[in-house]
């Protein structure tokens, strides 16, 4: 019987959300994992055992938590982590790594943050309905990459929900309004020359206040953010078109080759034609 499965996704064309690898283990006692950080989100829900986890606070002190069955615990970019099973009932659990635009926001209204990364339902059936979506998700590895996005929505919907609570729901309707009127004024005007002041007037909002939400609710600034977007955009016509670099750098709004490269190199490391070569 086997007591690990793992896939790897491909999600270079995915902005809002993409997935990376998911998977399902049954651990040994003791088993551990880490010290480590990782450059996505990866939640972990608990089956059946129960574990510990070790894991850096937003001020870098290390924090502990007992996790059992039907709890989960979610990791966060560039977080040290450390995670052990139980020597006696150790735990089994399935997987999701994750990233996106908006998942930092979501998180957060969900209440799940790097000082408090327990899940713990509030809400038993969407629970329920959460675990079948990571589950569907990792029993069908196979299916199209779009299929497999879909249910990664309605996992993190049910995610969101099940572990939400009214409080924090009520409090965050508007900044959440002025969030996802930026990012769809992003969307549809990434092509133009537009500015922060532009994003922020799109919003009724002055600059200055509208740099501040935008910054605790994605964890980017408006113009880093601004610039990720256009150079996924790029990574897409990179991929998926034969455009020249030239094109391909107007078509995001850089009529400058250089700075299109130099953007492009600051979000993914590498150059354009490096990118599109080792993307093919």
């Amino acid at each position: 019987m086997k007591d690990l499965i793992f896939s790897v996704f491909p999600s270079e064309s995915f902005v809002d959300l993409g997935l990376f690898q998911f998977g399902w283990e049954r651990c040994s006692p003791a088993h551990s994992f880490g010290p480590a950080s990782r450059n996505h989100y990866l939640f972990h829900y608990i089956l059946s055992g129960k574990g510990r986890l070790l894991a850096d606070d937003s001020k870098g002190i290390t924090q502990t938590y007992d996790i059992k069955s039907l709890q989960g615990f979610m990791i966060f970019p560039g977080q040290i982590t450390t995670y052990v099973a139980d020597r006696d009932m150790p735990w089994e659990y399935i997987w999701i790594e994750f990233d996106g635009l908006r998942v930092k926001s979501l998180l957060e209204t969900a209440g799940i943050t790097p000082d408090s990364p327990i899940y713990k339902a509030r809400k038993k059936e969407l629970r329920e309905d959460m675990k079948d979506e990571m589950t569907y998700i990792t029993e069908h590895a196979d299916a199209s990459p779009f299929h497999l996005i879909g249910h990664t929505y309605l996992f993190l919907d049910c995610l969101v929900r099940s572990a939400m609570s009214p409080q924090i729901a009520t409090g965050s309707k508007l900044r959440d309004f002025y969030i996802h009127e930026a990012i769809e004024f992003i969307e549809h005007e990434f092509q133009n020359n537009i500015t922060v002041e532009d994003i922020a007037a799109a919003c009724g909002l002055n600059r200055s206040y509208f740099g501040k939400i935008f910054k605790e609710a994605i964890g980017k600034s408006p113009n880093e953010f601004l610039m990720s977007f256009r150079m996924a955009k790029a990574a897409e016509l990179l991929k998926l078109t034969s455009l020249s670099i030239t094109e391909i750098g107007a078509a995001v709004s850089y009529e400058n080759p250089l700075h299109f490269s130099r953007a492009f190199k600051t979000v993914y490391g590498v150059s354009p034609r490096n990118w599109r070569n080792q993307n093919k």
